[in-house]
């Protein structure tokens, strides 16, 4: 995913906190805000010290880029989108965390079917 692509600043954070809609599973927690002056949507991805060490954090961020990657094409372009991972992630591999979004993502209807 490329880096115009990501939320990275703490105050963008803030904003889609704020002022955003949520949701969450077991697994995940999703926060969104509608832009609607973006081209393209932007992730931004917050795994806590809770979870683990820097490789485990590092590993779920990883997959949650990856399955933003394969679902690039189907997510609605103008929202800014903030994840958040909760500690049954620790235990999840790639397929079971890209199948947790996608149920997030349909949910609030920020994927094209």
């Amino acid at each position: 995913m490329k880096k115009i692509f990501r939320i990275k600043d703490n105050d963008e954070f803030q904003h889609v906190f704020k002022h955003g809609k949520s949701f969450a599973n077991r697994q995940l927690v999703i926060y969104y805000i509608k832009k609607s002056e973006q081209q393209h949507f932007r992730i931004g991805i917050s795994v806590g010290k809770k979870i683990g060490n820097a490789v485990m954090r590092n590993r779920i961020k990883r997959c949650l880029r990856q399955a933003f990657h394969e679902l690039d094409k189907n997510v609605l372009p103008t929202y800014d989108i903030v994840i958040i991972a909760r500690q049954p992630t620790r235990k999840m591999n790639f397929h079971e965390i890209k199948k947790s979004l996608i149920h997030l993502l349909s949910r609030e209807r920020l994927i094209k079917k």
